[in-house]
């Protein structure tokens, strides 16, 4: 008795490749379904791949053979889990409803992203919505936030990075939505700003070049900014992301 193990977006998908694997029909085989597939958030955290043990027979099974082991049946799915099913797009569905799709609110999109993840995460926390110098801003409210905040504001970075591709897949016109928590941003812009005059009165002392730890683009424009008209120093930035640095030096 020969048997495969294969994988696939779906049940029918892994089914056929380990038929092409075993150079059988569908009825001289068994399978039984190892893992169901999963979409997970909008197609991007938590996608599973459907996996199948597919077993060649000495002789070709009959229908009533192929209904004892089909668990679950192909013609009759296992449905998705709620959640998945209520945050995610068919295959099918993304292909033919593309015009549907487009209109699609992405700020709502974006936020409702945003809730299903802090909500798996076990942070039952509330997402208000501002604007905020044009730009839609979700404001995190509620206790243990460190977590989503991160070292230095990285975790709520990523999780800003991955708000605004699923919040713009769709979108007719592009939007920046600013993810922050406990004024983090601003706290954070502070900071940075009295890191750029502290750094730039040392150069000025010194003649010597500083350069400073790597940031994300906006971090960056503060840091420039804020130095944009030092009579003594001036700004640049060098390297590639996400390694790219401000270097702070004397003016020439």
């Amino acid at each position: 008795m020969k048997k495969v193990t294969a994988t696939g977006k779906t049940v029918e998908a892994a089914i056929q490749s380990a038929l092409q694997q075993l150079q059988a029909t569908r009825d001289m085989v068994k399978y039984h379904v190892l893992e169901e597939p999963s979409r997970g958030f909008f197609g991007l955290i938590g996608v599973r791949n459907a996996k199948v043990e597919v077993i060649l027979q000495d002789e070709p099974a009959n229908n009533e053979d192929m209904a004892v082991v089909r668990e679950p049946s192909v013609s009759e799915p296992v449905p998705e889990p709620e959640l998945a099913t209520a945050v995610s797009l068919s295959e099918e569905e993304t292909e033919e409803l593309p015009i549907r799709a487009a209109k699609v609110d992405a700020i709502r999109q974006g936020k409702a992203f945003l809730e299903e993840v802090l909500a798996t995460m076990g942070l039952y926390i509330e997402v208000e919505e501002q604007m905020q110098d044009g730009n839609p801003v979700f404001i995190i409210k509620g206790s243990g936030l460190g977590l989503i905040i991160g070292r230095r504001g990285q975790t709520l970075d990523s999780l800003q990075y991955l708000v605004n591709v699923v919040a713009n897949r769709h979108a007719d016109k592009r939007v920046r939505i600013v993810l922050d928590a406990e004024n983090y941003r601003e706290k954070r812009k502070e900071a940075l700003g009295q890191l750029a005059d502290r750094m730039a009165s040392q150069v000025a002392r010194t003649h010597k070049p500083v350069r400073l730890e790597p940031m994300n683009p906006a971090e960056r424009k503060v840091i420039h900014s804020r130095l944009q008209k030092h009579p003594k120093v001036e700004t640049f930035s060098e390297g590639t992301e996400p390694y790219r640095r401000v270097v702070i030096t004397i003016k020439k």
